[in-house]
């Protein structure tokens, strides 16, 4: 039997006019410290989302999310929070702020693959 490790996730959501606090979620990014797992998944609906707001810069958007990428990836270019341990990394990205783009808060579960657990909670939160 498989090994049971404890994750943390949080959905990542584009906030157009933060003061009317809509949302669409377009991501979401999971942390499992045993085996050492942060990764982030993401589906931009353009359409979803110039529906939901015709003001919104897409490309704004897809540039918040490549950041959140490229932290939780640990690359330079990432600026200083990539080079931040894993775990200090998911706080930071989780951390609640008022920007275009936020975290939900943070829910915890059990896996025994972390890869799986991501691509099934995208599907079922994301899609």
């Amino acid at each position: 039997m498989q090994e049971q490790h404890l994750f943390e996730y949080a959905v990542i959501r584009v906030v157009p006019r933060v003061e009317r606090e809509e949302f669409l979620n377009v991501g979401v990014i999971l942390y499992c410290r045993k085996p050492a797992f942060l990764q982030t998944l993401h589906t931009l609906n353009t359409d979803r989302l110039q529906a939901f707001c015709a003001t919104l810069d897409i490309e704004e958007v897809k540039a918040y999310l490549c950041a959140f990428e490229h932290i939780c990836l640990g690359h330079a270019a990432g600026g200083p929070i990539a080079k931040l341990d894993m775990a200090s990394r998911f706080r930071w990205l989780t951390a609640t702020r008022s920007t275009i783009v936020q975290s939900s808060k943070v829910h915890p579960g059990f896996c025994t693959d972390p890869m799986a657990t991501l691509e099934k909670l995208h599907e079922r939160l994301v899609l």
